[in-house]
């Protein structure tokens, strides 16, 4: 396994999504200038401290009580009370993968060195992450602005031993764990538990995941457009190059060049029925394309939230400064969540549209009413579609924007707030649901392509090389359905395998 060292560089996306998927290690880097960089805020905080001066969350309530000043002899209890009074997160948890794309997330940002924290916090932080200790976190109670103030409390209280974890595939109380492997609880600073907390680092980690998956999908959508295409005696023309270079978006233009290359040396070219295919198939690029253009234009502002410093105050020692303002709003992970979620919710509903060609007889030319054996006992795929269906339905309905639904909160303090949090969550059930379509299609569309050739094995001469050794890799674990079946077990596997992107899918 590879392993990341850190030493304040800039991170993609897919760094954060090979760490939390435990494709790829962590460590922090412990050169004498990266400690220096990140202490140096702490140090010119300390010594601001001792010179009695104000400082928020410091020597100051939080939030609307800012007006309120704390005597000297209460600053550390302050810090914990913080995160105490924050334990108040409810709904599932975050998976263990999620927490660990949000500790990464959390310690990028705190390393930009602007967060008046100590290098030993980033180092507990690097320490729970290779150890695989990741705090127990409840997915709902944030609005994302003060950032995520609950959900991250969580990682603020086990960093002092509190709370539970996710350790060797249970849940644990942070105490026991850290007791079993001799680890001793960081007693947090002044502003340590508040640069923790008020910042955008769970929509931000969600964001990524969200971002990788989605990518995939759209490649997906691609191969299984390829099937249908081919099942339907399509048309390959709709694809063509010259045509798209008409409208040059480039994502759209991908799209069609995934497509064409699939329907290369196809029988299926000689035996196209209709002059123009129907929307769900010739229209396939304009819809997936779509998704593709807008991934290019939000890796730049899921990467820059991931690469900032987003707290405050924040602390610029270079400049003798602490500055007050508003980096811990997530607006933009909000407008990117709630416009993914828009457009990976088309897919669904394109590949509900293709599936509902294939399997009805009034339009799919002559293949077997719902793919199914002739034997009037066995409907195939009728059930599939009706769950596709309600899938595709339920992603379509979750595409509302959260953005728009700011609430004023907080004694009115926070009166703006970004709902970065529930945008990102929206998101990741959409392309949840859009996982399950993408592999109810997978199993009627290597079905129906059999059932088009009429053969028990495809070969190169009738279909392009990657199509052909996709469907029958994809067959030696699937296998046609031949009688009714039950279909759960296979459809969850499926959707372990798409997860995992455990096809290589053009690779240009």
């Amino acid at each position: 396994m590879n392993t990341l060292s850190y030493h304040g560089q800039r991170l993609s996306i897919e760094d954060v999504c090979s760490i939390a998927r435990l494709d790829q290690d962590f460590r922090l880097s412990d050169a004498p200038d990266f400690v220096s960089s990140i202490n140096k805020s702490f140090e010119f905080l300390d010594n601001h401290l001792k010179r009695d001066n104000v400082i928020y969350g410091v020597t100051t309530g939080f939030g609307d009580s800012c007006t309120i000043n704390i005597e000297a002899n209460q600053i550390n209890q302050l810090s914990s009370s913080l995160y105490r009074f924050h334990g108040c997160g409810l709904g599932k948890f975050f998976s263990p993968l999620q927490a660990r794309a949000i500790l990464i997330t959390r310690l990028v940002s705190l390393a930009q060195g602007y967060s008046g924290i100590r290098y030993e916090l980033l180092d507990k932080i690097a320490e729970l992450l290779s150890k695989n200790i990741l705090p127990v976190i409840p997915e709902e109670g944030s609005v994302g602005a003060s950032g995520d103030l609950t959900p991250l409390s969580y990682l603020a209280a086990v960093l002092e031993g509190g709370r539970q974890v996710w350790f060797e595939d249970r849940i644990r109380d942070t105490q026991q764990v850290y007791s079993k492997l001799g680890i001793t609880p960081l007693q947090l600073k002044p502003k340590e538990t508040l640069a923790i907390m008020n910042g955008t680092s769970v929509m931000t980690a969600l964001a990524c995941l969200a971002f990788t998956k989605a990518n995939y999908l759209s490649r997906l959508s691609c191969r299984v457009t390829s099937l249908v295409s081919i099942a339907m005696l399509g048309n390959q023309y709709h694809f063509q190059k010259r045509l798209f270079d008409l409208k040059p978006h480039p994502g759209q233009s991908l799209a069609a060049q995934r497509i064409f290359d699939d329907l290369q040396g196809t029988w299926a070219n000689q035996h196209q029925v209709r002059l123009q295919d129907r929307y769900s198939i010739r229209c396939a690029p304009h819809v997936i394309g779509v998704l593709e253009d807008a991934l290019s234009m939000f890796r730049p502002v899921i990467e820059t939230e991931l690469n900032s410093t987003n707290d405050n105050p924040v602390i610029d020692a270079s400049s003798q400064a602490i500055m007050h303002g508003g980096h811990f709003y997530g607006g933009h992970i909000a407008f990117v969540m709630d416009a993914l979620k828009t457009a990976v919710a088309n897919l669904a509903d394109l590949l509900d549209r293709q599936l509902a060609q294939i399997v009805d007889v009034k339009f799919n030319y002559g293949l077997s009413a719902n793919l199914a054996n002739e034997s009037m006992v066995n409907h195939g795929f009728k059930a599939v579609q009706i769950s596709v269906s309600a899938w595709s339905a339920e992603a379509l309905k979750q595409t509302m924007p959260a953005s728009v639904f700011s609430r004023s909160t907080e004694c009115h303090n926070q009166d703006k707030v970004s709902m970065g949090t529930i945008a990102a969550r929206d998101c990741l059930r959409v392309i949840e649901l859009t996982e399950q379509v993408v592999a109810a299609m997978l199993l009627a569309t290597s079905q129906a392509v059999y059932l088009r050739a009429k053969v028990d094995d495809l070969n190169e001469s009738e279909l392009a090389r990657p199509v052909c050794d996709f469907l029958k890799e994809f067959r030696e674990k699937y296998p046609l359905l031949t009688e009714d079946r039950e279909l759960e077990q296979e459809m969850r596997q499926l959707i372990t395998e798409i997860d995992r992107q455990s096809w290589a899918l053009y690779e240009y």
